[in-house]
């Protein structure tokens, strides 16, 4: 449950920053909301790479075996399924 919350906030901030962006990027915002608007897109952007972060960090725990990092290229892995 926690994990598609997880997912939904972060789809969630990624869709207001790229919203953000384009508003900034249209030229119609004052310099005041352009601040405000900056403001708000870094938090986002830190909210979203702390998201990814924590799910690097998870698919990192889940594929270490016996200490050591079990990584293989997504091509073997496709190909060890067939």
């Amino acid at each position: 449950m926690a994990n598609k919350k997880n997912a939904a906030a972060f789809e969630h901030s990624l869709n207001a920053l790229e919203s953000l962006v384009q508003q900034m990027e249209s030229g119609d915002l004052s310099l005041e909301d352009s601040l405000k608007a900056f403001e708000k897109g870094v938090k986002l952007a830190r909210e979203c790479q702390e998201a990814l972060s924590s799910a690097e960090q998870k698919v990192h725990t889940l594929m270490e075996k016996n200490g050591k990092i079990d990584s293989q290229p997504f091509a073997q892995l496709d190909e060890e399924k067939q």
